[in-house]
């Protein structure tokens, strides 16, 4: 396997990251809203979006990149239908981070040189929760497992996107491992659906999520026992975890508490709101 780029190691030292989501823009949009982060949006095959951030958390040092974007998507996938893939990579590591529901994330990491640091099984965790074929899709994620002294770090999530492409993603033209978060951010910015995502207040980012979850199959949760069930669960969780991530200085899992208290409180006022309807 050859390695993922033809730029030298001084062309490359920053950080790079991308949101993966199994949604189309317009649904993924508007949950990134909520994270309160520029980003930009653009489509990545007919059912999935990409997400490229400006990194400002890992640029100014305070968090590394992989825990930033283990936060994030599981903050956008916590109350999604659909689920979230973190790729990233620095100097030192790449990896991978998908998030799904309310399900622990499953991640793995290769080191720089390329050598696998994650278990067997995370890797077919990973294939059984998107879906992928488990013989044909399976053969060909192992290798990524296995040392090859061949492919370096951002040749193995060169590897792992060419497996994605059976599940729909195509990623936009220049969108690949390794690059630093500009040339990401130039490479989709480029694009005629590009969208630029930021915070545009709690009102406007909570009614643009209303308005495409109860448009899609989740409206039956918004009302009723299961929504007031659901609501509840999130305010549960949502509120620990947004304490736990402020004494750990932790943004992306601050992220993840404040979006999971912001849905379940939402929830629980759009049920009474609705039953005066």
């Amino acid at each position: 396997m050859s390695t993922a780029s033809g730029a030298s190691g001084h062309d490359r030292p920053a950080p790079g990251a991308l949101l993966l989501c199994r949604a189309r823009p317009e649904s993924a949009g508007p949950a990134a809203q909520l994270l309160r982060e520029r980003m930009l949006l653009a489509g990545a095959g007919p059912d999935w979006s990409v997400l490229v951030p400006e990194g400002k958390p890992w640029q100014h040092g305070t968090e590394p990149v992989d825990r930033v974007l283990t936060g994030w998507a599981a903050a956008l996938a916590v109350g999604a239908p659909w689920p979230v893939l973190a790729l990233w990579w620095d100097t030192d590591r790449s990896g991978f981070t998908l998030a799904s529901g309310f399900r622990r994330t499953v991640g793995y990491e290769w080191l720089a040189n390329g050598t696998p640091v994650g278990e067997d099984e995370a890797m077919r965790t990973f294939a059984a929760r998107l879906g992928l074929d488990p013989v044909l899709d399976m053969q060909a994620l192992e290798p990524l497992t296995q040392p090859d002294p061949a492919a370096d770090a951002h040749a193995r999530v060169s590897g792992l996107l060419a497996v994605l492409t059976h599940a729909g993603v195509l990623l936009p033209a220049g969108v690949e491992p390794g690059e630093p978060v500009d040339r990401l951010r130039d490479a989709v910015r480029i694009r005629p659906d590009a969208e630029q995502i930021e915070w545009s207040g709690w009102r406007a980012a909570v009614g643009a999520e209303l308005d495409v979850v109860e448009s899609g199959g989740l409206g039956p949760w918004l009302r009723g026992p299961r929504a007031r069930t659901l609501a509840a669960v999130q305010l549960a969780v949502g509120l620990p975890l947004a304490a736990w991530g402020i004494r750990r200085h932790s943004g992306g899992w601050i992220a993840v508490g404040a979006v999971l208290t912001l849905r379940g409180a939402l929830g629980l006022a759009y049920d009474q709101l609705r039953a005066y309807d």
